[in-house]
């Protein structure tokens, strides 16, 4: 499904809207450039699952964890991570975590670790449209 949003906050609300539509046990693999709104998308999403804490990019800690109302939710951001993947997924307890039904996870330059993510991760791709204007795609 092809969405085009016209600023951050209409980015927000479709964050929010695929959150609130969540059942757990999911994994989310977003993709895009700098600046495409990936985590102003997570921000509207964890709202959809009932995170009331703010959102914050962990860029430098890889992982930052919440509790919503009926799911944990676990952000990470690949974006500094180089070398091997695998290890560094596995020392996180990542693919304990994308196991449990009650967490939905959320993984920010996830191409990186294309190769190790679980069957059935939903794949989010983003677009700078330029000004506020973002496309989204999100694969089925």
């Amino acid at each position: 499904m092809e969405y085009i949003t016209k600023n951050a906050e209409k980015t927000k609300e479709l964050g929010k809207s695929v959150g609130a539509s969540l059942a757990g046990g999911e994994v989310l693999a977003l993709v895009g450039e700098l600046g495409s709104g990936k985590t102003t998308f997570v921000q509207g999403l964890a709202k959809g699952l009932g995170v009331t804490k703010q959102i914050v990019s962990p860029t430098f800690i890889i992982m930052r964890e919440y509790v919503g109302k009926s799911f944990n939710f676990d952000h990470v951001d690949l974006y500094r991570l180089e070398g091997d993947l695998k290890n560094e997924l596995d020392s996180l307890g990542l693919t304990d975590i994308w196991m449990d039904p009650k967490n939905v996870v959320v993984i920010e330059w996830a191409e990186k670790a294309r190769d190790y993510l679980p069957e059935g991760t939903k794949w989010v791709r983003f677009e700078n449209l330029g000004e506020d204007g973002r496309k989204i795609v999100i694969e089925e």
